[in-house]
């Protein structure tokens, strides 16, 4: 058994040495927690639960805490997928849920598993979702300033449970100040994929990750044999070629973790019951 989580990047020029000693000890804790969580659930049941906490944590933009848009709204996506079914569920552009993968979790019973906008919001709240606001005063601050601190920001976590199945969950509230409307990679099988073999989320430029298609082709490619460093090197090479920014955690079926990113602080933390790494 063994979790890894990601919490978007970090940047040493517009957040504090206090914000990055908050997000080192946030990730360890939740890492922990997700991990005694996976000691009695599965891996699909455990990233929704580690991300719902992610979500529930001001420090990330996701769930509480995500950006605002261009016009004022804050919209926010979400999506697992099982790696055993290889079934994906997802919200895109979620108004007004406290956890938008928890939505995300409860749509996989669904024909239908991905809905957006509106139909994702009635859909919420017929199913016992309350209504309930995510925005936090200092993204209003940065809102009404017209900037966009840490807007590259998403949460996520991998899982291998201690049947050996693989799961992931992928939760963001976008790069903040976009135009109303856009989808972003999370709620995509670029940037949330699994199956049987790896699982991978990606946190960054969702336009860069949906142009790589950057969780898929890791996937695939170790699902053809690649080890999982080799197909991190190819996937983020193809990606550096178009400039692209993105980071992304993994696991493999044998239980080797894997993150790597284009930049040099996305936060992440992982723990597999005695061994805890975490972005320094």
């Amino acid at each position: 058994m063994k979790i890894i989580i990601h919490g978007g990047f970090f940047s040493e020029s517009d957040q504090s040495h206090e914000v990055k000693v908050a997000k080192q000890n946030s990730l360890k804790e939740i890492a922990k927690k997700a991990y005694q969580y996976l000691e009695t659930h599965s891996a699909f049941e455990t990233v929704a639960y580690a991300v719902s906490l992610l979500e529930d944590d001001e420090l990330y933009n996701a769930g509480t805490g995500s950006q605002i848009q261009s016009d004022g709204i804050i919209r926010m996506s979400a999506a697992m997928m099982d790696g055993e079914t290889q079934k994906m569920s997802g919200v895109i552009n979620i108004r007004d849920v406290k956890n938008p993968i928890l939505v995300a979790k409860y749509l996989m019973k669904e024909d239908d598993r991905v809905l957006g906008g509106n139909g994702a919001k009635k859909y919420a709240s017929e199913h016992g979702f309350e209504n309930y606001s995510t925005e936090i005063p200092q993204r209003r601050k940065e809102y009404v300033a017209k900037l966009n601190n840490g807007g590259k920001g998403t949460v996520g976590c991998v899982a291998i449970d201690r049947e050996g199945k693989l799961a992931v969950a992928t939760s963001t509230g976008g790069k903040g100040f976009e135009l109303p409307g856009r989808i972003s990679d999370s709620a995509t099988v670029a940037g949330n994929y699994a199956n049987e073999f790896c699982a991978v989320s990606c946190t960054g430029v969702g336009e860069d990750i949906v142009s790589n298609a950057t969780a898929t082709k890791i996937v695939t490619r170790v699902t053809d044999g690649m080890d999982l460093e080799e197909a991190f090197s190819k996937t983020f090479t193809e990606l550096k070629k178009i400039d692209g920014f993105a980071g992304a955690i993994a696991i493999d079926q044998s239980g080797n973790l894997y993150h790597k990113d284009s930049h040099p602080t996305m936060v992440f933390a992982s723990f597999d019951g005695e061994n805890f790494e975490s972005f320094k």
